[in-house]
């Protein structure tokens, strides 16, 4: 494919959706109705007499208004908090030995898609920061039609059996009396579920450790979690998954810190895309596939249709081959990502489902949820959702049909039209299903015994964790299963997860106020390395820095760091006591982005302390001292500038691990950077 053409390929929806944009602003453009009719005035409304009621033939504010109150639709049921871009994903080697997938063939060759983000729990107006399950779907606009890749940031779901799926989501919402609480699952119904149904115990693990609480969607794992098919042009099949791998690393927030941003800034991984996108730092992914020979479906101590367990990359080893690129916001937030919608049953030649259990369930409710959403079967035809490919079919009408089909005849099999449109045979790419064979009584049996295998995983991730990401997950634990009311459901959440690990579970009772648990672990010694998010690569690049600054400063010094972060991708803000300009020891002047009234400390990833003269020196300094009291807290990087020692408070209890001091040392740029890039001091004292 030489550039041209690659050139026209992933600018190919851009070019498509380019048919749909509007501009409603400018001086070309008079107001008007939905009719046509042109507006004199849009601010009174029609009435009998100065004082008079209103009209009922004021037509122009009943279509106004009935317009405004029909503007939403139903809400997601679940994922509805989201936001959404645009990019390319460009395959690094050909699978063509495993699928005909034609975007998977030629190495180079880019895609467009469009990749939307979301929460599982809360509501479209709750937080993003909330300890969530959250979803990172990807829409393939290939040229045999969209393929949809849905994936989570866990490895592992909570059931697994899609019979649960209303089950699991019913728990974990609000309480249907009370309507609370909102985007948490810090209350009895979640906990009572979880206890109920112990194949949830894996994914629980998942969802208290830090991955539960990502600080960026540009630093979050994403895995489809269910078991395809790969199938070649010989119609050889081969067990795959997926993971999407960020190439920022994997990283997250703390608790609290979670807990904080979600008050102080809802919108906090809305604003991180969008401010990456902007800024040119645009997110890169890495797809992996892990690959099972057919002959080899019943080697492992695992069940590998069993979507409550992972496929451990130690084991199965992940291949890279290729990389998604998110470089593109979309114009109009209701038209592109609330309207998108995506459904694993979209696939293409070359994938196809296996008999995964909640796979099987996924392909029917996904579709289902947006035909109630939208009231109509047309909502594939909407811009966002288009394939490239025309589509031509025999489906017909539903509301809000606005192509014009002009055919006389459509319906299948057909002579008065050439019995078109016509079936494509496999070999000129029509999708064919793979001819596994089916056998067996009906039954609701699971597929095998080790699906009720529930704890030897979860034991195996608790092994993998660090000695920080432990301490955490405790915290976590204690945190939520704490907000339980029912002391005795307390005391079952503790006695369960003593399955995973008793002396985690022992301080999780001494936390919560329950008994310690009678009974022990499963006898469990096995784990994975890729777990731990310590392993994970750590990078200062796109970590947002805050330099706290007033007048006096050194101006070389503090031009050198900022120069410094530039040239290593760190964001910074410039936050002063006003938004005045703030003058160096020479005269010089430097532009403040924020006030201390309009941001707050837990809001950034480090802080360089410069400090200085204010007109309220002493409001001034103790806005450092909260800054610094917060991130010293948080375990953050602080870098203090020659001049500013007079804000640390060295006791003999702080060891000030990852506070790194200008002064006397002509080496503290480098060392800031590298601060920043480590993000942890799980040491300090």
């Amino acid at each position: 494919m030489n550039k041209d053409e690659q050139h026209m390929n992933v600018n190919g929806k851009d070019a498509q959706l380019q048919q749909y944009r509007k501009q409603n602003t400018g001086p070309n453009n008079p107001m008007t109705d939905e009719n046509g009719a042109k507006v004199s005035n849009d601010q009174k409304t029609l009435r009998a007499g100065k004082r008079g009621p209103l009209l009922m033939q004021d037509f122009h504010f009943y279509k106004k208004q009935s317009h405004f109150s029909r503007e939403r639709i139903p809400e997601k049921v679940v994922h509805a908090r989201g936001f959404g871009a645009y990019g390319d994903f460009e395959l690094y080697e050909s699978m063509k030995e495993y699928t005909v997938a034609k975007f998977l063939q030629e190495p180079n060759k880019k895609t467009p898609v469009f990749v939307r983000f979301s929460n599982f729990i809360g509501s479209k107006g709750s937080k993003d920061t909330a300890v969530d399950i959250r979803g990172f779907a990807v829409k393939f606009y290939t040229e045999e039609g969209n393929y949809d890749s849905l994936a989570l940031q866990f490895p592992v779901f909570i059931l697994a059996d899609a019979m649960k799926f209303a089950d699991v989501t019913h728990a974990a919402k609000p309480n249907p009396k009370t309507d609370i609480p909102q985007a948490t699952v810090a209350h009895d119904n979640f906990w009572d579920y979880v206890v109920n149904n112990p194949e949830s115990a894996h994914m629980i693990m998942w969802l208290m450790s830090m991955r539960g609480r990502p600080r960026s969607w540009r630093m979050m794992e994403g895995y489809p979690i269910n078991t395809f098919r790969f199938i070649n042009e010989a119609g050889k099949s081969t067990f795959v998954r997926f993971a999407w791998k960020p190439k920022l690393g994997v990283h997250s927030l703390l608790l609290d810190e979670a807990n904080l941003i979600g008050g102080v800034d809802p919108d906090f991984h809305r604003r991180d895309l969008i401010e990456a996108i902007e800024n040119g730092f645009y997110p890169e992914y890495e797809l992996g596939v892990q690959l099972i020979d057919v002959e080899d479906e019943f080697k492992y101590d695992f069940d590998i249709l069993d979507d409550t367990k992972l496929w451990p990359e130690e084991e199965i080893p992940l291949k890279i081959i290729g990389k998604l690129t998110l470089n593109r916001l979309v114009d109009n937030n209701f038209a592109e990502e609330e309207q998108s919608a995506f459904n694993p049953a979209n696939l293409v030649p070359g994938i196809e489902f296996t008999n995964d259990p909640v796979l099987q369930g996924r392909s029917f409710a996904y579709r289902d949820t947006e035909l109630h959403r939208h009231h109509s079967a047309n909502y594939e035809d909407l811009p966002v959702n288009r394939p490239l490919t025309e589509a031509t079919n025999n489906y017909r009408d539903s509301y809000l049909k606005y192509p014009i089909d002009t055919d006389s005849v459509h319906y299948h099999n057909n002579s008065l039209a050439g019995n078109s449109p016509a079936e494509i045979s496999p070999e000129q790419g029509g999708y064919e299903n793979y001819p596994e064979k089916v056998e067996g009584h009906v039954t609701r049996e699971h597929p095998s015994d080790s699906f009720q295998d529930y704890y030897s995983q979860a034991r195996a991730f608790y092994n993998s964790l660090s000695m920080p990401e432990k301490q955490d997950l405790i915290e976590s634990f204690s945190y939520h299963i704490g907000s339980v009311k029912d002391k005795e459901l307390r005391q079952k959440n503790v006695e369960m997860l003593a399955n995973v690990d008793k002396e985690m579970a022992t301080m999780i009772a001494e936390n919560i106020g329950v008994e310690p648990p009678t009974n022990s672990h499963v006898e469990i010694d096995k784990s994975y390395p890729s777990l731990s998010q310590l392993n994970s690569p750590h990078s200062a690049m796109t970590q947002k820095v805050a330099v706290l600054i007033g007048n006096g400063f050194n101006g070389e010094e503090v031009q050198n760091v900022l120069q410094a972060f530039k040239e290593n991708g760190v964001l910074f803000e410039k936050i002063g006591e006003t938004l005045k300009t703030v003058t160096c020891s020479k005269g010089n002047e430097l532009e403040i982005d924020k006030s201390f009234l309009t941001v707050h400390p837990v809001l950034y990833d480090a802080i360089y302390v410069v400090g200085g003269n204010s007109e309220k020196q002493l409001m001034f300094d103790q806005h450092i001292s909260d800054f610094i009291k917060m991130h010293y807290m948080h375990m953050k990087p602080i870098g203090v500038a020659a001049g500013g020692e007079q804000y640390l408070l060295n006791t003999e209890e702080n060891n000030l691990d990852g506070v790194i001091v200008a002064s006397e040392n002509p080496d503290f740029t480098n060392q800031f950077i590298a601060a920043i890039a480590q993000k942890r001091f799980w040491d300090r004292t």
